[in-house]
């Protein structure tokens, strides 16, 4: 038994100083070739330092050997020496074998610092000097899936497959095409990935992005059928709670679909869109109490979310609570970025309130957004009657009729205004 396979033995054994003896032995008398599978051996095993004195002593042996430079540059990014790992990669050529190695580990240097464009230059400049490298073409596809350009991503999986890989440094490849296409909307060509994944392969992430897609494709109880056991199988996933909970929804399960809701709060407390959920879900079960609270809790965790925050306001709204609906939403008003359902839901309150001036301000902000909107233009038309305004509820009839043509009590009220 050599000093290298004696150290790694005593490793396993978990004979932690008799190895740190037995390597000083494996440097001064084992031959270049245990040392360097050591080397490797130790470096994935996150003995990083020792690691780095083999190729260190190997790299004094052999100083045209590039493959160790890029041993210890990966070392050096792994303790955050950068800058020492970048004086190694500039010393390798370009006519050398390590050359595209090299920028790997440089792509993965600027990657660890979110340099993201220096990352794809390095990789593109690889692509270029090894087109059909696996190595190569794999961090192209994790590169542009990390940064979610997943139409670039799924070509270079492509190139994969093509090769005949279908998973690479224990990356399941399908699983990545499935993904990928996934969160590009493509979810026909999604869900045939995702069900080839390997079982090894089936990460709650992969579980998860099935039933979305399954959810996307109409596939309800598929759905319903993964979510379960996702949950069922890792109870901390907070996104399937939402998930499953849309799943009942598409299902008319509401109070199923609370239940749900409620688990996922015990999960994930403070999620603010997980109590606007609830509350969408509650409002199916008639229970405005139980609503208000949710949506209370939603708009406390996240004021400024404005999605929530008209959500709130349309529930204020339908109780008649214009007092509240107005201090809700006037400090949020700002004369140049106005949310016309923001400027909508005011006018309607300062309507109800007689305050026909604000609510004509708002109602006029508002109307270039919805002149489309059927519901809208009945509204503006009764505000108009209810302040006085006939001459401009005429015109409103009109585009509302344009619309719904056949709302006889409607062309009835133009009829009689009219004439």
């Amino acid at each position: 038994m050599t000093y290298s396979e004696q150290m790694l033995d005593q490793i396993e054994k978990g004979q932690i100083a008799d190895a740190r003896g037995t390597f000083k032995q494996a440097l001064a008398n084992d031959d270049d070739q245990m040392l360097f599978s050591l080397g490797e051996e130790l470096y994935g095993m996150g003995f990083l330092n020792e690691a780095q004195r083999v190729y260190l002593t190997l790299l004094q042996r052999y100083p045209d050997e590039d493959e160790l430079r890029t041993n210890l540059a990966t070392i050096a990014i792994d303790e955050g020496h950068n800058d020492e790992a970048l004086s190694y990669l500039a010393q390798i050529a370009p006519e050398s074998p390590a050359y595209v190695e090299s920028l790997l580990v440089a792509a993965d240097l600027y990657q660890t610092e979110e340099e993201f464009e220096i990352t794809e230059q390095k990789l593109k400049q690889a692509y270029e000097f090894a087109p059909d490298e696996p190595a190569v073409e794999f961090a192209l596809g994790e590169f542009y899936f990390l940064v979610g350009h997943f139409d670039e991503a799924i070509n270079y999986y492509f190139e994969l497959i093509k090769h005949g890989y279908t998973e690479f440094a224990k990356v399941d490849i399908a699983g990545r095409l499935g993904m990928s296409y996934a969160q590009s909307g493509q979810f026909k060509q999604a869900i045939g990935y995702l069900q080839q994944v390997k079982p090894e392969y089936q990460t709650s992430d992969i579980r998860f992005q099935t039933a979305l897609t399954e959810l996307h494709l109409g596939l309800v109880d598929d759905a319903v059928k993964h979510l379960q056991a996702l949950i069922k199988d890792d109870d901390q996933y907070a996104s399937a709670y939402p998930a499953l909970a849309q799943a009942y929804m598409k299902q008319n399960k509401f109070q199923q679909a609370l239940s749900t809701v409620q688990e996922g709060l015990a999960v994930d407390q403070y999620n603010e869109n997980l109590y606007s959920l609830a509350a969408e879900i509650v409002s199916h079960l008639g229970n405005a109490k139980l609503m208000r609270k949710y949506l209370t809790k939603a708009h406390e965790l996240d004021p400024d979310n404005m999605t929530i925050t008209l959500q709130y306001s349309n529930f204020l709204l339908h109780q008649h609570e214009d007092a509240e609906n107005i201090a809700l939403l006037l400090p949020l008003y700002k004369e140049d970025e106005i949310d016309p359902q923001l400027s909508w839901n005011l006018a309607q309150s300062y309507q109800r309130q007689e305050d026909f001036e604000s609510a004509d301000k708002f109602y006029k902000e508002a109307a270039p957004a919805y002149s489309d909107n059927p519901a809208f233009l009945k509204q503006l038309v009764d505000f108009y009657l209810e302040s006085g305004q006939q001459s401009l509820a005429i015109p409103a009839i009109k585009a509302y009729l344009a619309l719904e043509p056949t709302d006889a009590e409607m062309q009835d009220l133009l009829d009689s205004l009219e004439y």
